[in-house]
């Protein structure tokens, strides 16, 4: 049997589209996290000595993400988002932590 228009309008999307731009913003937090330890301006402690300094980097960049699903989630549950507009900010978000994590950016800089 087929749904009535006000089923299909009680369908929500805000937790899985706050998971999407959770993982964006949790990309960007690397890459941002990157490019500040590559210039300079920030050095996360290293938390596990074998690995190095990216043990403290990324720790904090999945913190973030952590943090971002978190807000995101809870702001959005049960909520029907529009998602095109979050689904380019998710790739716009991504696109600019490849950049940010590209090492001839870095000598660049």
């Amino acid at each position: 049997m087929g749904t009535t228009a006000n089923e299909r309008d009680a369908v929500t999307n805000g937790e899985p589209l706050a998971a999407l731009l959770a993982a964006g913003v949790g990309a960007f937090a690397l890459g941002l996290v990157v490019i500040l330890h590559e210039i300079g301006l920030f050095s996360p402690p290293t938390l596990y000595e074998p690995s190095g300094g990216v043990s403290g980097r990324t720790t904090l960049a999945v913190i973030l993400w952590l943090a971002a699903w978190a807000v995101l989630h809870r702001r959005w549950k049960g909520r029907r988002i529009e998602p095109g507009r979050v689904v380019m900010a998710t790739i716009t978000l991504v696109v600019l932590a490849l950049v940010l994590t590209f090492p001839p950016l870095w000598a660049l800089l």
